[in-house]
């Protein structure tokens, strides 16, 4: 059984997947300090590592139920990307994936036909092309790829912001990834969830600068690596898709640290971003 969302106990409209290593109470990441082990509250933030006072029992209690599956998002993400793999293998698909009808009607193109000569793409109003290419992987190496870097990129995101908040992230910011892949590449064929996994990265990296998460300067090694890895295979790497998720991402976590205290200002900023992503696939098409 999933565990209730909780809220950080100094901003209760704040949903949180941290928790003090003090005192167990959960805390957003503007309320968290790092500590050499584990997270503190502003309560125990200037404490000695050694020095620990003793939590209630409810506290206790609530540590203990938020941490039960502090990255479900993020498992339920690849879930559904592995589960769509296997639909496509189902469905009488290659290992590669790109012979059934699931990539077919779900791969990003802005303008092509189907067997039958029916026009198919975004330009031919297939719009939800920008969201279901990023389910989609060519064969099992792409696939495990993007999926351990999610898995490690995006376990630490969902605890730091919590669920709502990261799940509107990884969307918005794999629209963004379809956008650019479009206005780069407008005659190609793409699929993937490194655009979305790029957004993830630019929004840790927006927390590692702000000192809300503390990495030593990883993320944005982690960033620059990979952008110099996608520029050296760009001729098999989508450069649009991965810009312009990592664009994406950073403008939104941008927005989400400035609307922290209003739910409705950050989703109203997700939006904002999800159509300025639609509005560069339109005048790529």
């Amino acid at each position: 059984m999933s565990s209730p969302p909780r809220y950080c106990y100094r901003h209760p409209d704040r949903e949180t997947g941290l928790s003090c290593s003090e005192c167990g109470r959960p805390i957003c990441y503007e309320c968290m300090t790092p500590a050499a082990v584990g997270l503190r509250c502003p309560d125990h933030s200037g404490k000695p590592q050694g020095v620990r006072r003793v939590a209630t029992a409810a506290a206790r209690a609530t540590g203990a139920r938020g941490s039960a599956l502090p990255n479900a998002v993020t498992l339920a993400l690849i879930g559904v990307n592995v589960l769509v793999y296997a639909a496509e293998l189902a469905a009488g698909g290659s290992v590669n994936g790109t012979d059934n009808t699931i990539y077919v009607h779900g791969v990003l193109v802005n303008d092509a036909v189907y067997a039958d000569g029916t026009p198919a793409g975004v330009a031919h109003g297939e719009w939800w092309r920008l969201i279901t290419s990023a389910f989609l992987h060519y064969g099992p190496l792409h696939l495990g790829m993007n999926m351990l870097s999610l898995y490690f990129a995006g376990s630490i995101l969902e605890q730091a912001v919590g669920r709502w908040r990261y799940v509107l992230l990884y969307l918005v910011s794999g629209l963004a990834g379809a956008a650019g892949a479009l206005y780069w590449t407008p005659h190609g064929f793409t699929v993937g969830a490194s655009g979305a996994i790029f957004g993830v990265l630019g929004a840790l990296l927006v927390l590692e600068r702000r000192g809300n998460i503390a990495t030593g300067g990883q993320v944005a090694g982690l960033i620059v690596l990979n952008l110099v890895i996608t520029l050296a295979y760009r001729s098999q790497i989508s450069v649009g898709g991965h810009v312009g998720g990592l664009v994406g991402g950073l403008l939104l976590m941008l927005a989400f640290v400035r609307f922290l205290r209003s739910w409705e200002l950050s989703l109203a900023a997700a939006a904002l971003v999800a159509a300025a992503a639609v509005i560069v696939a339109y005048a790529s098409i």
